[in-house]
């Protein structure tokens, strides 16, 4: 015998002189899924992910680390400093050819014997500061290092084969990815703080190592994510690929940028007595950018990235002069966090067209190569920046110092808006278009000397 269907109807009640309707039936949502939502619905996604940004998270640790350590142990942060700048300037030589490797044979392959050789440079490091150890030994510690695969690479590399052919999902990514970097080396400097005031000097380094291997080892264990090696093509180098010099061009003024405001921010906030509260202010800024780049992501981008890239960074060098009318016109550190948090937000927008520019130019078989290079660029423009900067709140002023992010932003945006854009990339666009407006508007074949003469 069928058994009557339980209806939905509400339950009513009544309290006092008053009538309630209570009804128990499963609410549902009509509202469609987020797009970061449906970015980790990938499959895959949330297991690569999570290891890379445990293998990320030691990149902020490890120069504050190494200061810390080797100035407290030998007294000198003249050579903390030349230490650190030896291994910025050993990577920017390795960090290519390391990348190169793992485009031939695979991230798995390289990435993890690449970690380990960087893990023990780091251990070496620690060891050679706690032993008094000569000081040259510091030096080659430190450049052994240099091997550390380029994770935020490979994790773009991943998306770009998993989502290839998607590029409004793809642009969710590059922005997520952008978003993770920020938050790394915002949250980095500020554990590695913690670790060697709280415990002992040679925490933060001996943390960032084991995060390090244990983050590359977890990543690399996702082979059903990892882009095929492509063992037989030959692609020409990136570097030569068109449109791409001119964009590492680009790469090297936002690194000015970067490397600038973060020694003239130091040196003004030790000027105004709170040299402490350096870290906070300059992660503020680390904040206004992470915050735009998920933004960013979540909106629809119009137009091509070439097209898009010299408006972002216009946009970027006139907030970039928040901090320098700041400085100037009241001298007061909190104006200046605030106007830092506004400055940022054009930061991750400006490097997502950038690191998407990347992929679209390099070739598909040495892609890790190509963003390994755009980081290369960014290194180099950050060791000049801090130069410079450097240079200039010493003979002038730190005031005067947030004068160089300005010029390096303005810099940029006359290599952006000079540079040829490539033949191929408007060809894309241009076909990409014409199919849309077939598939929209479909009609039969119009001879060519009508279609002429509409025009």
């Amino acid at each position: 015998m069928p058994q009557p269907t339980p209806t939905k109807a509400p339950l009513l009640t009544v309290t006092a002189d008053t009538l309630v309707a209570i009804d128990f039936s499963p609410r549902t949502r009509d509202r469609p899924p987020g797009p970061y939502r449906r970015l980790f619905a990938t499959r895959g996604a949330c297991a690569f992910t999570f290891g890379n940004l445990l293998a990320r998270l030691p990149m902020g640790m490890f120069s504050v680390s190494a200061v810390v350590m080797i100035a407290g142990a030998r007294g000198s942060y003249a050579l903390a400093g030349a230490v650190t700048a030896t291994g910025l300037a050993t990577r920017a030589v390795v960090a290519p050819w390391t990348a190169r490797l793992v485009d031939r044979h695979g991230q798995a392959r390289i990435a993890v014997p690449a970690t380990v050789i960087a893990a023990l440079g780091s251990l070496a490091l620690l060891l050679c500061v706690h032993f008094d150890a000569p000081t040259w030994t510091l030096f080659a510690s430190y450049a052994a290092t240099a091997t550390t695969p380029n994770t935020g690479g490979m994790s773009r590399a991943r998306w770009a084969h998993l989502l290839k052919g998607d590029d409004s999902t793809l642009h969710i990514a590059n922005s997520f990815e952008q978003a993770a970097d920020e938050l790394c080396f915002m949250l980095g400097p500020v554990l590695a703080a913690f670790l060697c005031g709280t415990f002992f000097p040679e925490a933060g380094t001996l943390v960032g190592a084991v995060l390090l291997l244990t983050g590359i080892l977890l990543f690399a264990a996702q082979r059903s994510t990892e882009p095929p090696v492509q063992r037989h093509a030959r692609a020409r180098s990136p570097f030569r690929a068109p449109g791409m010099p001119p964009l590492l061009a680009v790469c090297l003024a936002m690194g000015t940028v970067f490397g600038s405001l973060e020694v003239v921010t130091i040196a003004f906030a030790d000027a105004q007595g709170h040299r402490s509260a350096a870290g906070l202010v300059l992660a503020l800024q680390a904040a206004g950018s992470c915050a735009a780049g998920l933004l960013y992501g979540a909106l629809e981008p119009s137009g091509p990235a070439a097209v898009r890239l010299p408006w972002c960074i216009a946009a970027m060098t006139a907030l970039m002069a928040a901090p320098l009318l700041a400085a100037s016109l009241t001298g007061s550190l909190l104006l200046l966090s605030g106007a830092l948090l506004v400055a940022g937000m054009a930061t991750a927008p400006t490097m997502v067209t950038t690191m998407t520019l990347v992929q679209q130019r390099t070739p598909e078989a040495r892609l890790n190569e190509g963003m390994t290079l755009a980081v290369t660029g960014l290194l180099g423009g950050i060791a000049c920046g801090s130069a410079t900067g450097g240079w200039l709140v010493d003979q002038l002023s730190p005031t005067a110092g947030f004068g160089v992010p300005v010029t390096a932003a303005a810099a940029a945006l006359l290599i952006a808006g000079a540079a040829p854009r490539p033949k191929g990339a408007r060809g894309t666009a241009r076909q990409a278009t014409t199919n849309r407006q077939k598939i929209d508007n479909p009609s039969p074949p119009t001879p060519r000397s009508d279609s002429r003469a509409s025009h």
